[in-house]
């Protein structure tokens, strides 16, 4: 496809390196020359610069043969006026990412009246990221499947884990516990689990499940089932707004804490059943006060990196809670695993996930529609769901007589209401749900999982 990027900050800089290694032909555009040779000197993409909302720029981008113009600038306003200008100046597909509240309530109008295909929001996801968490603290990360039916769910096997020294195999044999385990992250090294794997403390595995069974497995391997009961976080920008509205019926008591007197008003004001804490959020006494030792979680998204990382440092010597980490600079992502600081939120590689499932949806598959897409470890292994059309050719024959690529797992299958965790003698059928966990990076269609 011939793609148009308008925006090249870190969301942009993402989105075209992935993108172009998915084989779509790539054009940028921003005012700033610096930011498109950031990514004109990395990957083969085309370059513009200048307002990326006015049609003259577009048409040097070249619009009128695009197939999809994503507008991931750092104003709203820029991107839905450059969504439009595209519309009207070609028969583009148009993404727009839209940060504030007051935008993202009109995404109906955005897209029904103006034809926008889709509206981000990256903070929005973040948030929901956040709040299942916190609904299941014992996991790493929880991401949806067959509209929130099905769980991938990432955990790390704590210290005197039970199954540790077991294999996949014997777990299977020994337990009665309906999961599928899909891969295992252990150092550097990252891989599709096999039968004869060997569990150890400290991986970092991923399964498919129903979410109580996924909540039964977490007992089985050591940890103790709590619900949050409170938790404090540490910055009040528009991701712990959108949290404080995901989490006003959970009964959570939150407790926030922000050095800017002006945001801690407007939350005081927009949230009345939060505490706000107007100070230094860096200052370990007023941590000490608000009970970081006692709380249920804490949640470090100030707009600072590198403050959200010290901040979870201090309280994960201090706190046996949840920690939640937001980070924006997706550079040094191989560094901060290696820190273990339990759940990492990169709003930016949400919302990159989100663009890529709807690029390669729209190149239109044979056998079944793109319905999600997850980057289970980044630029290693991914997991998509498909729904099977008529005339897939993975529909009507038995498992054990597909050939299936190397590096590829069917994990699940959502029939209906029903999962079912696939074995040999299973058979998709059309209209199923399918889960596949690839090593091959870029699937499109589901027949790309056989040989």
């Amino acid at each position: 496809m011939n793609i148009i990027i308008v925006g090249c900050g870190k969301v942009g800089q993402t989105l075209a390196r992935q993108l172009s290694l998915e084989g779509n032909n790539i054009t940028v555009i921003d005012s700033v020359a610096e930011n498109v040779r950031a990514v004109t000197d990395k990957i083969d993409a085309m370059g513009v610069i200048g307002n990326g909302a006015t049609h003259t720029v577009q048409r040097d981008a070249g619009i009128k043969k695009a197939d999809l113009l994503i507008a991931v600038t750092g104003a709203d306003e820029l991107n839905i006026l450059a969504s439009i200008v595209a519309k009207r100046e070609s028969e583009c597909r148009t993404i727009a990412r839209v940060r504030s509240h007051e935008y993202y309530t009109e995404s109906p109008y955005l897209k029904e009246e103006l034809g926008l295909a889709m509206v981000l929001n990256p903070e929005l996801a973040a948030a929901e990221e956040i709040a299942r968490v916190l609904r299941f603290p014992s996991a790493i990360s929880i991401e949806p499947f067959a509209k929130g039916r099905v769980e991938l769910v990432k955990f790390r096997l704590p210290k005197g884990c039970p199954i540790a020294g077991m294999t996949v195999r014997e777990f299977v044999g020994n337990h009665r516990c309906d999961v599928l385990f899909c891969t295992v992250e252990r150092g550097d090294e990252a891989h599709i689990v096999k039968g004869d794997f060997i569990f150890l403390e400290n991986d970092v595995i991923s399964i498919i499940a129903e979410p109580k069974q996924a909540l039964e497995f977490s007992k089985l391997i050591g940890y103790k089932t709590r619900a949050v009961k409170d938790a404090i976080i540490v910055g009040g920008g528009e991701v712990t707004h959108y949290l404080c509205r995901a989490l006003r019926r959970t009964g959570i008591s939150l407790r926030v804490i922000e050095r800017d007197k002006a945001r801690a008003e407007r939350l005081a004001s927009e949230h009345d059943k939060i505490t706000v804490v107007n100070a230094d959020t860096a200052d370990e006494e007023i941590l000490a006060e608000e009970g970081i030792e006692e709380a249920g979680a804490f949640i470090a998204l100030t707009d600072n990196d590198e403050e959200n990382l010290i901040l979870s440092l201090f309280a994960k010597q201090k706190s046996r809670g949840k920690l939640v980490t937001k980070i924006n600079r997706i550079d040094y992502d191989d560094v901060i695993q290696r820190l273990s600081l339990d759940t990492v939120i990169y709003p930016k590689n949400i919302i990159a996930d989100m663009i890529v499932r709807y690029a390669r949806s729209v190149e239109g598959s044979r056998g079944g529609n793109i319905e999600t897409l997850y980057s289970v470890i980044k630029g290693k292994i991914e997991a998509v769901e498909f729904i099977v059309r008529r005339g897939s050719e993975v529909a009507g024959v038995p498992l054990s007589m597909l050939k299936l690529r190397k590096g590829v797992l069917v994990a699940a299958i959502m029939r209906g209401r029903d999962l079912i965790i696939p074995r040999g003698h299973d058979i998709i059928e059309v209209g199923d749900a399918v889960i596949v966990v690839s090593e091959i990076t870029g699937i499109r269609d589901i027949a790309d999982i056989l040989e």
